[in-house]
């Protein structure tokens, strides 16, 4: 993918030693449960201060950025993925949406390291099977981009099984 790679692994993206991780948050940008209160709780109440005073919300489909607070990260991007409906709501394209801006906002700030969870498929109920190849393609395309900063692009998943649907979509 033009001069990066894209890894995957199981973990704890707060954790991963990136320029920037993505946090699947929510519309009214206030915190919540799975990644976005992970990212909350490791990064501390700067984070929130920060969309607070810069953000009145984020828009599905789209995202913003802020530091990092304690994380080992620069940047946190917090994308908005969509609900789950049916699919026929516009699902997909909002959830491909959302990683584009993430990954554009990361290369917008010179980094040529990201993370990103599987946005929207866990309490949002975006099937992870249907979620993996939008992901992937998005970031061979933010890769592939000309001029980009961007060299890898992880994707920290939670669970062996996450891992072993994004591992089967990257191989076909």
């Amino acid at each position: 993918m033009g001069a990066g790679r894209i890894t995957l692994q199981r973990a704890d993206i707060t954790t991963l030693e990136v320029d920037a991780i993505v946090n699947a948050a929510n519309q009214s940008l206030a915190g919540g449960g799975g990644v976005d209160g992970a990212v909350h709780r490791a990064g501390g109440p700067e984070i929130m201060r920060e969309l607070d005073e810069r953000y009145r919300g984020c828009d599905t489909g789209s995202a913003v950025i802020t530091g990092a607070g304690r994380m080992r990260a620069q940047y946190v991007i917090h994308a908005v993925g969509p609900r789950w409906s049916d699919g026929s709501h516009g699902e997909p394209g909002l959830l491909r949406s959302a990683y584009r801006t993430a990954f554009a906002l990361a290369a917008g700030h010179h980094c040529t390291t990201v993370a990103a969870p599987a946005i929207s498929t866990g309490i949002y109920g975006f099937p992870i099977d249907q979620a993996a190849p939008i992901a992937l393609d998005e970031a061979r395309t933010a890769l592939e981009a000309a001029d980009t900063p961007l060299r890898e692009v992880t994707f920290a998943l939670f669970s062996d099984a996450d891992l072993a649907v994004f591992e089967r979509a990257l191989t076909s």
